[in-house]
């Protein structure tokens, strides 16, 4: 039995937005997305409302074939999407998905993968672009039994962290079924964790020249692992001590362009100057260190 949460069965038991969308208003459109197969196992179809002048979606529904995460990975994703304008709807990631749920065992992550690619499918349906002039266009066939190109394979490890086949497998299936595939799956990998050492090593040497000389380092050239890496550098030698002195700490939870998004811990997440907190110690010292554009939050 896998350990589902509360959030999990609850959208499993009674999912909302199930069904499809046949009525539109003048100035409306209707689009669909559909990823899976039954044959392999999950199937997913979801259903937009758009309102093609302000590109919002209005309406968001689903049919799906599949387990408890699928089914309520797939009304998870409707519930975050309603609102949305279409740029910021492809933004919304399976990460994003998970966490609505409280997480999903990593034996199931493909569920909110499916979720996410069947959002991209039904805006490039809308938009008309062909599927095959996605992120996969060029990308070559690793799994034949699942249809996984290396493009996709790399933009999900990326994404998600993996460092094995077998989380690979957990979120797109691919090495699932025949498993030939898998020694391809172990080349990206390996390729993959090269490049972020090689990136990792080439920040920390441009944060150690920039933390000497007590200067900023601009972010327009750094890649978001080098920013995130900088930023977390930056938290942990100079900002964790400060907060330490009384009891408090803080997480680095995400970066999205400028915008630092944070999680106070200890007596900062209870004290009352946690605004404080963020603007004079947190925020202001990474402004100094890294880019006076810097905004953080807490989350």
């Amino acid at each position: 039995m896998w350990d589902y949460t509360d959030k999990v069965m609850e959208l499993f038991y009674n999912p909302r937005n199930q069904g499809t969308i046949t009525e539109k208003k003048l100035g409306e459109a209707i689009t669909t997305g559909e990823v899976g197969s039954i044959a392999c196992g999950d199937a997913l179809r979801l259903h937009l409302k758009i309102d093609e002048s302000a590109q919002i979606i209005l309406d968001a529904r689903f049919q799906t074939f599949g387990c408890a995460s699928a089914i309520a990975s797939s009304s998870a994703l409707t519930e975050l999407l309603v609102g949305k304008t279409l740029d910021e709807a492809l933004s919304l990631t399976n990460k994003e998905i998970s966490e609505f749920l409280g997480g999903l065992p990593e034996e199931k992550m493909h569920c909110s993968v499916m979720g996410q690619e069947a959002l991209e499918a039904a805006i490039f349906n809308y938009r008309g672009i062909p599927l095959h002039n996605n992120e996969n266009d060029g990308g070559t066939l690793v799994c034949r039994c699942f249809g996984v190109t290396d493009s996709k394979i790399r933009r999900i490890v990326l994404e998600n962290n993996l460092n094995t086949a077998e989380q690979v497998t957990n979120y797109i299936k691919a090495g699932g079924g025949c498993a030939s595939c898998l020694t391809d799956i172990d080349d990206i990998l390996a390729e993959l964790a090269e490049i972020v050492q090689e990136e990792t090593m080439a920040v920390e040497a441009a944060t150690e020249v920039a933390l000497s000389k007590s200067k900023v380092v601009t972010t327009t050239s750094l890649t978001n692992l080098q920013k995130i890496t900088l930023i977390q550098k930056v938290l942990e030698e100079e900002v964790k001590p400060a907060l330490a002195q009384d009891g408090g700490d803080v997480d680095l939870f995400d970066v999205e362009g400028d915008l630092v998004k944070v999680t106070l811990k200890g007596a900062c997440n209870s004290c009352a100057s946690s605004a404080v907190t963020l603007k004079n110690i947190i925020e202001d010292k990474l402004r100094d260190r890294i880019s006076s554009e810097l905004i953080v939050v807490s989350v």
